[in-house]
């Protein structure tokens, strides 16, 4: 394999430290040409230094020869005081730096200056933040609004959840856990896996081995929704428990209860059982290649499967049975069967209601009776009584 070299960077947000004193750094994902992902810290000043040396080392291109010849994108200095609204503001300008910087010819995108700058650190996979008075405060960038410095969310403490058992990662983008190790969750699939940081490793954990520190029932959790929500089948899976259901791609089926752990509760005609979320597409949504890369990686394990758990909380979380879902499934397509059939006796007792009175002959208007002669010849002209008389 030739030189490492950077295909994409991409602004996810900056950091809010106070270890060893409050400072903000830029979090920046790192996509190389080997495939793999890295996420790297870098203070505006860092980056500002960079891009004064990058400019020395290409004068024609940075235009100081001819203003006309610029190809390297442009980068405010930074302030005198950089707080949290400039670092905020500063955002938008930042990810179009970096997206210009990929792509501008070979010999300056894939310079060592570039590439030397956004290798991974040992101060990126081992942060000084192990402050005891304050965890660092995450904001994030919107996918959708990279621009947009006002759609910034924030300030996100990263919620710590702690393992129930051991698990084994079976990937290089996955994490192995120790029973009893405490993660942060940097974001929550609703495929069932977890993106998850444990000191100086970061990487996808089924959520089925993590539990919340302050109790064992997950309030993000929804409600099932026996009226179901119709989704499309895009990869077949054949149950391995009794309580799993066997499909078919492309067979349509209903969600019913969307599960924390990727496993959902379904129903297809009138049976219900459990199916890999990450397998299924809402009807009427564009298959993305983002989501058919997410099908090619295995079904999360299921939380009834795990061995061995141990959980720091006295009470086990709230399962529904497998039961309960099939007998509340059946009640609520039976009632709306009942409801279907009442509407349509209400509307043929109507129609025979009315029938009678449409058969009946319309009542005519009374002809009025004859004048007589004397009224004739009261208020009638000549020429009237002439004719009639």
């Amino acid at each position: 394999m030739g030189d490492a070299f950077i295909r994409h960077i991409e602004l996810l947000g900056y950091e809010k430290r106070f270890f060893p004193s409050q400072h903000y750094v830029y979090m920046f994902l790192v996509k190389w040409n080997d495939l793999s992902e890295k996420v790297v810290y870098r203070r505006f000043t860092e980056i500002y230094e960079f891009h004064k040396a990058l400019k020395e080392m290409f004068p024609i291109e940075s235009g100081d020869i001819n203003i006309e010849n610029r190809i390297i994108p442009h980068l405010p200095a930074p302030k005198w005081f950089d707080g949290q609204r400039s670092t905020e503001n500063r955002q938008g300008t930042l990810a179009e730096y970096c997206y210009t910087l990929v792509n501008l010819p070979h010999k300056i995108s894939r310079c060592l200056h570039i590439v030397n700058f956004f290798k991974v650190r040992h101060d990126d996979m081992n942060p000084v933040t192990d402050s005891q008075i304050k965890k660092p405060e995450v904001f994030l960038l919107p996918k959708d609004s990279k621009k947009n410095p006002t759609d910034i969310t924030g300030p996100i403490v990263l919620q710590t959840y702690r393992a129930i058992a051991d698990y084994e990662k079976s990937s290089t983008s996955e994490m192995s856990l120790k029973a009893g190790d405490m993660v942060d969750v940097v974001e929550k699939s609703e495929n069932g896996w977890w993106f998850c940081q444990l000191k100086n490793k970061r990487g996808w954990v089924p959520a089925a081995y993590l539990e919340p520190m302050d109790g064992p029932d997950e309030s993000e959790e929804q409600e099932p929704n026996y009226a179901g929500e119709a989704y499309v089948v895009r990869k077949s899976y054949t149950a391995v428990e009794e309580d799993e259901l066997t499909l078919k791609e492309g067979d349509t089926i209903e969600v019913i209860h969307k599960l924390l752990d990727g496993w959902w509760v379904i129903r297809k005609d009138e049976t219900t059982g459990y199916y890999p979320s990450m397998y299924l597409q809402k009807a009427g949504e564009v298959n993305t290649s983002v989501k058919s890369e997410q099908r090619n990686r295995s079904a999360p394990p299921r939380r009834s499967t795990i061995r061995n758990v141990k959980s720091i909380h006295k009470q086990g979380r709230k399962q529904i049975s497998q039961e309960t879902y099939r007998r509340n499934s059946k009640k609520y397509i039976q009632n709306q069967r009942n409801m279907r059939g009442n509407s349509q006796n209400k509307a043929n007792v109507i129609i025979e209601k009315n029938e009678p009175e449409d058969n009946r002959p319309k009542a005519q208007p009374a002809v009025p009776p004859r004048p007589s002669k004397d009224l004739i010849l009261n208020r009638c002209t000549e020429s009237t009584w002439r004719k009639i008389l």
